[in-house]
């Protein structure tokens, strides 16, 4: 759900997904086109509001799971499809089922799916090098009670990739921005359209630029924690190495703390990450800040020495991007898409698995202090207007398809 009509509806606003709102903003300066958003929410009916000329649809998803086929979806997906009767349904990001619902409904005519990440791919990678040992050690009351556990996790990215594959074996218009996720929908779609464009990020980001003078230094960001292909045990990992050179470096987290919930509440992941913590002797150099808004996670990069993104997969990952815009140094794990939107003059990339090197790319960077100066880096694929652009000729080339 999108800022507007969490606003309208009273709904929490959530910090995720802000590249789509300035997508759909951007589109609207630059085109006459009427837009509607569709989503699902934990509601009971089919909510429609028109907010500032873009109209707005809440499918009812009360009490069940998002992960899950809900074919009670299909005819909300009709009434909204008879009742806006678009040329073209862009579905972002292929991991929930409720795409598929909305094909299965309507028909493949005019939709065209964006990847995001590719849950059919990274189910392999779900552990991140936590092995079956380490999973069954820490398996936590709450896992039992509720049947999650690091490998539930790994078999719900499994079974949401199944309907990710049947999405794309049913669609012709696919919309990616890296080979990696080229070669994977190749691979499950050789006969779909693909259609390259880059991401527009988070509006903040665009405004501020990153200044050693202005940071913490021997600080370390991760944007992301909450499971494990994110990486971050691997970062902990490194840590004490770094340490030996920097003692006083700090790393920050965002997002919530998954190791401070209390015995009964707390995940098998959140045990691994907690007692690798208090093995490593690093408690005091972790802070786990919280979720974080648009404007206080600029801040945060903006505070931090490094960028820091060790996850064991990725597309091309958002979080990265905009520490490229605000240009920053980073270091980042390669993976997936990652290699193609790097610049060795700007950054450092390391094996997933290799934490030394992890280590010693950090401790370079941090020996370098102020006389760190970002190359000036190529951020075309994160242009605002020239992704607008590309976006409206992906649609009118759709348009021309169906005629």
């Amino acid at each position: 759900m999108l800022p507007p009509i969490c606003e309208a509806t009273g709904h929490k606003g959530y910090s995720v997904g802000g590249w789509m709102y300035s997508s759909l903003k951007n589109l609207k300066t630059n085109s006459n086109n009427k837009y509607a958003v569709a989503t699902i929410y934990n509601g009971d009916k089919l909510i429609e509001q028109e907010i500032e000329g873009t109209t707005w649809y809440l499918l009812p998803m009360k009490g069940k799971k998002t992960v899950k086929y809900n074919k009670s979806l299909e005819r909300y997906w009709r009434e909204i499809q008879n009742t806006f009767n678009p040329n073209v349904v862009h579905i972002h990001g292929s991991e929930y089922p409720h795409g598929l619902a909305y094909v299965n409904a309507c028909g493949p005519q005019g939709v065209v799916v964006s990847i995001q990440g590719m849950v059919s791919c990274i189910a392999r990678y779900y552990t991140a090098g936590i092995d079956f040992t380490n999973v069954k050690k820490h398996l936590t009351f709450r896992d039992i009670i509720k049947r999650d556990t690091i490998r539930k996790g790994q078999k719900s990215f499994e079974d949401r990739g199944g309907w990710e594959i049947k999405l794309l074996q049913k669609v012709n218009h696919i919309i990616g921005r890296t080979e990696w996720d080229k070669a994977h929908t190749w691979a499950i779609n050789p006969e779909a359209q693909y259609h390259h464009c880059g991401e527009t990020l988070r509006d903040s980001f665009y405004s501020h630029k990153w200044s050693y003078d202005a940071c913490e230094p021997h600080s370390i960001f991760v944007s992301q924690a909450s499971y494990p292909i994110k990486g971050v045990h691997m970062l902990f990992k490194a840590l004490p190495l770094v340490l030996r050179h920097y003692p006083d470096t700090k790393v920050y987290v965002a997002g919530y703390d998954p190791t401070a919930a209390p015995w009964w509440r707390i995940d098998g992941y959140g045990k691994y990450l907690k007692k690798q913590i208090a093995r490593l002797g690093i408690s005091e150099h972790i802070e786990f800040t919280g979720t974080l808004n648009e404007e206080d996670m600029c801040n945060r990069y903006l505070k931090s020495n490094i960028f820091v993104c060790c996850s064991a997969i990725e597309n091309s990952p958002n979080s990265l991007g905009e520490a490229q815009l605000l240009g920053m140094p980073y270091v980042a794990s390669f993976v997936g898409g990652v290699p193609e939107i790097t610049d060795m003059n700007s950054g450092a990339l390391y094996r997933f698995e290799e934490t030394e090197m992890l280590a010693k790319k950090i401790c370079d960077i941090f020996a370098l202090g102020s006389s760190y100066k970002p190359a000036p880096y190529d951020t075309s694929m994160y242009d605002g207007t020239a992704n607008t652009q590309s976006l409206l000729e992906t649609y009118r080339q759709i348009c021309l398809n169906q005629q």
